[in-house]
């Protein structure tokens, strides 16, 4: 016995065998504890990896993001996160690479985001770089690589107990929503693929969507939806299906200042 331990510590089969049964046991403590505690040990691991690998084209796209937009070429905007303890969504910023300029009419308001996306923007939405920064997000935990899109606050206040299940978790660069139609898809269809996401986390299926996530991005399939410049907003979109009325939009909107100002 002894004779054979010193053979499996020295010998190239003794050294392979060992390898490869740490690897399995590593595989399977992986997918048996992922959600518990190795979906955020990966998210560590990969986002940090993925920024120090990444940090050239992250230098380059700061600067010519700089140049084509006149100034800041980062966007910083709330977003909910994961349910806290309280039982309220934590209030992150999100951020990304700016792709469109902060242009506005003669009164002063934005003008419609057709005339500000600029071809630099829409390149960058096109191949998803400008999710990049999203990196830092997950790195930070405010974030995961694979869980349901983060919605906007004004998106939240329109949002069932049911649809808000979706928060027990913490939002994602991608998720099953986008890879299953993104924005081609109905708010319906988003949120019934976010749930159903929630409901069963696994290791296999976040490999399985990243996966899927790189040959979205190289086909620059389901940017946004058919005839749109970008998607159309929750609450904006049930008041157009007469869901909600627009007094009853304008007091769900006086709550949105309430949760960006805790």
């Amino acid at each position: 016995m002894r004779e054979f331990f010193e053979k499996l510590t020295t010998e190239w089969w003794g050294i392979t065998l060992i390898v490869v049964v740490a690897v399995v046991v590593w595989v399977l403590l992986s997918a048996l504890l992922y959600r518990q505690f190795f979906k955020r040990f990966y998210d560590v691991l990969l986002s940090g990896v993925a920024l120090v690998v990444l940090s050239p084209i992250l230098i380059v796209l700061t600067i010519v993001g700089a140049l084509k937009m006149k100034g800041n070429p980062f966007f910083t905007q709330q977003r909910p996160g994961k349910i806290g303890k309280d039982g309220r969504e934590k209030i992150f910023r999100l951020i990304k690479f700016r792709t469109m300029t902060c242009e506005r009419d003669a009164e002063g308001n934005l003008l419609p985001d057709e005339q500000r996306l600029t071809r630099y923007g829409k390149i960058l939405r096109s191949t998803s770089l400008d999710e990049l920064p999203e990196l830092v997000n997950v790195f930070l935990g405010e974030m995961s690589l694979v869980g349901p899109r983060p919605l906007l606050v004004k998106d939240l206040v329109f949002m069932s107990d049911e649809i808000r299940a979706r928060h027990k978790v913490r939002g994602g660069i991608t998720g099953l929503a986008q890879v299953c139609g993104r924005n081609n898809i109905t708010w319906e269809q988003k949120f019934s693929y976010d749930l159903e996401y929630v409901r069963k986390i696994t290791l296999w299926k976040d490999i399985k969507i990243m996966f899927m996530t790189v040959f979205k991005v190289l086909k620059r399939s389901d940017v946004v939806r058919d005839g749109t410049a970008s998607d159309i907003d929750y609450g904006d979109w049930l008041m157009q299906e007469l869901v909600v009325t627009k007094e009853e939009y304008a007091h769900k909107m006086e709550e949105v200042n309430e949760w960006v100002g805790d």
